[in-house]
């Protein structure tokens, strides 16, 4: 049984408030010693607790006091522990991000939504795109492109008319943002075990930046991105929301 909680909250004055009600009821565990791990927010929040070290092996059970919080769970504050036992829980593997820079540097990043580069001037960027080192197109002219996880393929990936993809579909969502040419385009759907690796085309001139979640790469000449088994991640959810029945229901509603 789960009853050692330890709770995060956003900045803004809900999220405080709520961690203030929590924490008076059901007490501020410390996080090493904690069963779970409750964040107070919205997904932003959720992927920076996902993000510590520490939630490896602690199961994440996220309460919605943000604006969208499509993985959070309502906030209810009363019989907190029951539903936190009561919770279905899903692994969740993020996508990892290796970026060069213009200037020659190395910059890793975990993403647990998506991993987008994009332009960073009024100029189109122009992308090489390889798949396990086979070039798959010689040149993408578009705002940007992103490699997005199932988990995240609701977010960023879906308001660019990206698919949404089931967790058990082991398929990553590649998906252009706003592309000119080739104009028709919508992207691909790849087996989870593919590396993919976008390569800018004139950097000088067409600047590039690159995110992995909240982790922002400036002037980025290549991004490789692939998924990462040996981080795992435990997502708890109530058994009338759970995150498999959000993603199926999200495709319904016009």
């Amino acid at each position: 049984m789960m009853k050692h909680i330890h709770f995060i909250a956003a900045p803004h004055d809900k999220a405080q408030s709520a961690l203030i009600e929590l924490t008076q009821t059901y007490g501020q565990c410390d996080i090493d010693k904690a069963d779970v791990i409750v964040p107070l927010g919205g997904d932003g929040t959720l992927l920076e607790t996902l993000s510590k070290d520490i939630t490896q092996n602690v199961p994440v059970f996220g309460m919605n006091k943000g604006s969208v919080g499509f993985l959070m769970n309502p906030y209810r504050p009363e019989d907190l522990i029951e539903r936190i036992n009561k919770a279905q829980s899903y692994e969740i593997h993020p996508l990892r991000m290796r970026a060069t820079t213009a200037d020659g540097q190395t910059v890793e990043g975990v993403a647990f939504n998506e991993v987008a580069v994009f332009r960073a001037t009024h100029h189109a960027a122009k992308i090489s795109i390889y798949v396990d080192e086979h070039q798959r197109m010689a040149e993408l002219i578009a705002d940007g492109v992103m490699v997005a996880s199932p988990a995240g393929s609701t977010a960023y990936n879906f308001s660019a008319h990206g698919p949404i993809l089931p967790l058990g579909a082991n398929l990553l969502a590649l998906t252009p943002i706003s592309p000119f040419r080739p104009r028709r385009w919508r992207g691909a759907l790849l087996p989870q075990h593919h590396e993919i690796r976008f390569k800018v085309n004139d950097p000088e001139n067409r600047p590039v930046n690159a995110t992995a979640d909240s982790i922002e790469v400036k002037n980025v000449v290549e991004v490789a991105i692939w998924q990462s088994k040996r981080i795992q991640r435990h997502l708890l959810f109530d058994p009338e929301q759970n995150l498999e029945e959000r993603i199926i229901s999200e495709q319904f509603i016009i």
